[in-house]
């Protein structure tokens, strides 16, 4: 029931150079960003994911790499997580079993690298890494605060996780990305991400946007603010794992991830307030970003 981040990436190396040069301060923020990101082994997954021949679900120029090879990602996945905690059987199963408060990083390294193995990855790691995440689904069983039984292999519920992910990522791409979709591209990345909600058992995924907006209208009465949400909400926004000094830099991205929420959703959610002026988080989240971008020079399709 994982929300997306950013597909891992290695940074390109840098030439040596002295501390304080612009280019010792990209190889440096690079490198930690993909430490945090892809975790302690994602040099060797990323080599695997790009560079095991075989064939790929995704060819090169399909709208999906475009979407999850971009740096709007980190917006997405941000705007994913809250707009999922709407549901309470979703925030349910996250606040139970997802761990999320205890190893965060645990946690977004596992979904960026489902993301970049299903998205750019051999064929069979792709599907390999689907029958991992089903085979967790079907152990997750609980109940909510209201006494309403859940499970993650509901196909309704997953068909929430799945809408919530594709409509964020795709917002995101289109606010922050470095080459927005025209419409027909954008209807093809919701067709992208319907083969893979497919394999994970969603039924009848919506292929086109007018059909995730759709989707997305038909959940509306299920959704409601609960205590795990506000605690989600308020763990991502007011107090997430972040150094003191990354604070300004992560709050202008988390600014941009709940702006993107519909203005039904963001009252719905009632996040945390964001001290920042409503005409200036877009631009800086474009501002983070292209920092983003800028570290991570390797971003973008990946063929």
């Amino acid at each position: 029931m994982d929300g997306g981040q950013h597909s891992p990436r290695t940074p390109q190396t840098a030439p040596a150079r002295s501390p304080g040069t612009p280019s010792w301060l990209r190889a440096r923020l690079g490198a930690a960003l993909f430490a945090k990101v892809a975790g302690p082994d994602g040099r060797a997954v990323r080599e695997r994911i790009h560079h095991t021949p075989g064939t790929r679900w995704f060819p090169p120029g399909r709208p999906i790499r475009t979407v999850h090879g971009d740096a709007s990602m980190f917006v997405g996945g941000l705007a994913a997580l809250l707009l999922q905690s709407l549901h309470p059987s979703a925030m349910a199963a996250v606040a139970d079993h997802s761990g999320y408060h205890s190893d965060p990083w645990g946690r977004l390294q596992r979904t960026s690298t489902f993301l970049a193995v299903t998205t750019f990855g051999p064929a069979t790691d792709a599907q390999a890494a689907v029958d991992r995440v089903r085979a967790v689904h079907a152990r997750i069983r609980g109940t909510r605060a209201d006494g309403h039984p859940y499970r993650a292999d509901d196909p309704h519920l997953l068909g929430w996780v799945h809408a919530a992910e594709t409509d964020s990522f795709l917002r995101a791409h289109q606010a922050y990305g470095a080459t927005p979709l025209d419409p027909p591209a954008c209807d093809a990345y919701v067709a992208d991400m319907a083969q893979v909600a497919t394999a994970l058992g969603v039924p009848d995924p919506p292929r086109d946007r007018a059909g995730l907006d759709a989707l997305l209208r038909a959940y509306r009465p299920e959704l409601a603010r609960t205590a795990a949400a506000e605690d989600a909400a308020a763990f991502l926004l007011r107090n997430p794992p972040i150094p003191l000094p990354a604070r300004p830099f992560y709050g202008a991205l988390a600014a941009a991830a709940v702006d993107l929420l519909t203005l039904d959703h963001r009252t719905l959610l009632a996040a945390p307030c964001v001290p920042l002026p409503a005409g200036a988080i877009r631009p800086l989240g474009r501002a983070a970003v292209r920092t983003i971008r800028w570290a991570l020079p390797t971003t973008g399709e990946q063929h």
